[in-house]
This record gives structure tokens, C-alpha cells and sequence, in this order.
């Protein structure tokens, strides 16, 4: 097993250096679920939620967050993102929304905690958005589903 890289040999915190890294093209596929009560889906795919486009503002909401990762999680990298795409599809049988986020950029150091981050946003954006009739929706199973790009090339979740 690797060893963690945000800790030095005294067990410090610190930011990885990449300065040794080439520039890559860098490609993270990364996603989420929230689940609701079928009314609270109906009105979303309906367009019927008093505060507006639920999904459409997710969206946003999760670009936004792709490109302030940095700023939220502390040893994160800043990148320059070169692409980000933000999808959403339903499963009416479980009441539920998935975002999928892609990030991408060319770089010294992947995208993972960009699209990971474009997820969690965009579901709390639609908690938010829809809470007023539905407090109990639940949020989870956010995990990176594609990584392309560097020195650990492609990976892909079994």
C-alpha cells in the first residue's frame, strides 16, 4: 500500500510538491445520490419547486464548487480547469437524482477532489432548494467513478 502524501516523515501536514510532474491531460468522473420523497422528484423533473430550476442552479452550484475546491479542502492543489460537465439523471422507482461531475485539466496533479467536490455541492444544492417540503432527503454514495491522466494513468471504478 502507498504511503498517505499530505503527511512529511515527522507526520506534519503538508502540500504535496508536483513540481517534478509533467502537465497531463487530467480527466475525474466522479458521483452522487439524493433521495427524496416521489412528490419532492415530481415537482423537481416538473419544474414545480417554489425557489426556481432545482437542477439548473445545482449546476451552477457545482462549477462553482469545482473551481474553489482549493479553498475549501486545505491541502488541494489550485487548478486551472480546463472543462467541467455537470449531469443529472432520475430513477423515479427510488426517488432519486444522480449528478455526475467531470472535471478536466492540464496539469501536474489530477482533478479527483474538484469532481468529488462538484457532486457534494450539487446535491446540497438541491437539499437546499427543496428542504422547505422534504427535510429528510438523504445524500450518499459520492465516490470517484473514472480518473485519467499521469503518472498513475487510467483508473476506473470496479
Amino acid at each position: 500500500m502507498s504511503e498517505f502524501t499530505h503527511f512529511d516523515e515527522r507526520g506534519r501536514a503538508v502540500m504535496v510538491d508536483v513540481a517534478g510532474k509533467n502537465d497531463t491531460h487530467r480527466i475525474a468522473v466522479a458521483s452522487g445520490r439524493i433521495g427524496m420523497l416521489p412528490d419532492t422528484l415530481s415537482r423537481i423533473l416538473g419544474g414545480q419547486a417554489a425557489k426556481g430550476d432545482v437542477l439548473g442552479i445545482a449546476r451552477i452550484a457545482a462549477i462553482q464548487a469545482t473551481k474553489r475546491t482549493a479553498e475549501l479542502i486545505p491541502l488541494c492543489h489550485p487548478i486551472a480547469l480546463t472543462k467541467v460537465g455537470v449531469e443529472f439523471s432520475h430513477d423515479s422507482a427510488a426517488s432519486s437524482i444522480t449528478c455526475t461531475v467531470t472535471a478536466e485539466t492540464v496539469g501536474k496533479t489530477g482533478v479527483e477532489m474538484e469532481a468529488l467536490t462538484g457532486v457534494s455541492m450539487a446535491l446540497l444544492t438541491i437539499y437546499d432548494m427543496c428542504k422547505a417540503v422534504d427535510r429528510g432527503m438523504t445524500m450518499g454514495d459520492i465516490h470517484l467513478l473514472e480518473k485519467q491522466g499521469g503518472r498513475s494513468g487510467h483508473w476506473l471504478a470496479g
